[in-house]
């Protein structure tokens, strides 16, 4: 009863956001009045805010934005980290492109491995950039469906600005403060020991965790400060504190699709999308709570539930909630052991994030990518009945399929290829703790992970090694800026298209029948092209 109290109320408080923070989104991306803050920050990075860019400027900016960030942070990491080691050059890397590409993947301890200056003044920062860079591209995309005859989208610079600085900033500076009410710790301390109940010493740590917390959720970042990620108590401290974040990691890419309708001038296509997200969400959540509850397996039939990893403050249903939205998200925030699911539980967290995330997705990707699907959605039932193939008046020819199907592909290809390269060669299998099935399942998670840019990790695997933090660290790459690329690609083929009426034959994109194709397309292409790698891993551990 109180797991069904916890998904109703959120429910409900997504769907009560939805609307005003949807309109809110779009008033931001739309307006042409810049702020005082904004135009000193234009001043500094020498841009002129109203100058619209094409998207191959654009897909540049995006880079040369992200690839200064890459080299900052690893910088930041070698010569800054104080009151920690200095980090290693591999993990440097790993970690500079992690947080950069809004992967957040961890391959160390928060607590010990990071200083407080790297984590506020270089992680947190790469929180807001990397959720605001995402952002700007999905904005971009729309705009490639709601203009026609123009080779311009924006103008990338304003759009990363107004992410930070009218949405970013101002919601996560009152969730810090509704955090810290509700018991995370804000502070500059270090490690401080205390007498515990039986007389012994412990070393606690401290830190500005708060503030860190509250875009780690909003984001859709997941990078913890604390090794134990949203399990820590100082991260995570009560039963509330666990649905707001569950609640803050969903709002902004459930409501993105309003600013989707509102932007092409038909709301009904917002609701359409987010009703095909609804539809994935709601059957992952509720398959995961239910695996997990049915305690599969000796260990946990005998206790009476799959209690191994779980933390005891929120239990089994609030955890396996908490894994489907961070899964479904490219959040991978964490509040207990994904390595400890039932073997079918493990397997929807995979496939959650095998889907692209788009259900809802990260904040701007999650957009971006099933907008991407109900292209292809529209291209195959265009097929079907013999007509060219139109969604929001533009056609999808054969320049928009080929950039829509290599966005697509990239995923599959660079999560396929490095979990065959890491089980190929003795070196990287010896990082496995677990042989069989579920050492398979560690390592295809962790490049799952990386390629969707989740950062949740199956753990059981050391990945702080020279392959795996280079490996990694190159699909975090790819699997980031090769799709966006692909993305600005095709709203610059879109952009320049004329508006066609819709004539008898074209598919209606905002009713129940295009939700469902939408579910389908998503279901089916993930199955063709997963199944092979999930009956070695997870599927095979269950039959065991």
């Amino acid at each position: 009863m109180a797991a069904l109290v916890f998904l109703v109320v959120l429910a409900a408080a997504l769907a009560a956001a939805h609307r005003p923070l949807g309109d809110y989104m779009a008033g931001v991306y739309t307006g042409t009045g810049h702020r005082k803050t904004e135009t000193v920050l234009y001043r500094i990075i020498g841009v002129r805010p109203e100058t619209e860019q094409t998207w191959t400027t654009y897909a540049r900016s995006v880079l040369a934005f992200s690839g200064v960030s890459v080299v900052f942070l690893y910088g930041f990491q070698r010569l800054l980290n104080l009151g920690a080691p200095r980090v290693a050059p591999g993990l440097a890397w790993n970690t500079s492109v992690s947080f950069v590409t809004n992967t957040n993947w961890q391959a160390y301890p928060g607590e010990t491995a990071m200083g407080h200056l790297v984590q506020m003044a270089g992680l947190a920062v790469q929180n807001f950039v990397s959720a605001a860079v995402g952002l700007s591209v999905a904005i971009a995309l729309v705009r490639g469906l709601s203009r026609e005859r123009t080779e311009h989208l924006g103008n990338f610079w304003t759009d990363l600005v107004r992410g930070v600085v009218r949405i970013l900033l101002p919601a996560c500076a009152v969730i810090a403060i509704v955090l810290i009410i509700g018991g995370t710790v804000q502070n500059f301390d270090h490690f401080e020991t205390y007498k515990t109940l039986i007389g012994r010493n412990q070393s606690l740590p401290g830190g500005p965790v708060a503030s860190q917390e509250a875009i780690k959720e909003l984001g859709t970042n997941g990078g913890g400060f604390f090794n134990a990620n949203s399990a820590h108590p100082y991260e995570n401290p009560a039963v509330w504190t666990n649905w707001l974040q569950v609640f803050l990691l969903l709002v902004i890419p459930f409501s993105l699709p309003r600013t989707f309708g509102r932007m092409v001038g038909d709301p009904r296509q917002g609701r359409a999308i987010t009703a095909a997200m609804a539809v994935i969400a709601t059957v992952s959540a509720v398959g995961l709570d239910w695996v997990q509850t049915l305690h599969h397996g000796t260990v946990p039939s005998a206790a009476g539930a799959a209690l191994e990893g779980v933390e005891t403050r929120f239990g089994v249903a609030q955890s396996a909630t908490f894994a489907a939205a961070t899964t479904l998200t490219s959040t991978g925030a964490v509040n207990s052991f994904h390595d400890s699911y039932t073997s079918l539980g493990g397997m929807i967290t995979m496939l959650n994030m095998m889907l692209g995330e788009v259900a809802p997705g990260g904040v701007g990707s999650g957009l971006y990518g099933i907008l991407i699907l109900s292209i292809i959605t529209v291209f195959v039932a265009g097929l079907m009945v013999g007509r060219t193939p139109e969604y929001l008046g533009k056609k999808i020819g054969g320049r928009e399929i080929k950039f829509a199907s290599m966005y697509f592909l990239i995923t599959p290809v660079l999560v396929l290829t490095g979990t065959a390269v890491a089980m190929a060669f003795a070196g990287p299998r010896s990082s496995m703790l677990n042989t069989g099935p579920h050492g398979f399942s560690e390592v295809l998670y962790a490049f799952t992970s990386a390629g969707a840019n989740n950062g949740s990790a199956f753990a059981g695997l050391n990945a702080d090694t020279g392959f795996y933090n280079t490996a990694l660290g190159l699909v975090m790459v790819c699997g980031r800026f090769l799709p966006m690329i692909f993305v600005l690609g095709l709203a610059g083929s879109l952009a320049r298209q004329p508006a066609v009426p819709a004539g008898a034959g074209t598919l209606p994109t905002h009713r129940p029948q295009f939700v469902g194709l939408v579910v389908g397309v998503t279901v089916v292409l993930v199955a063709l092209t997963f199944l092979p790698a999930l009956a070695l891993g997870p599927l095979a551990e269950g039959l065991h």
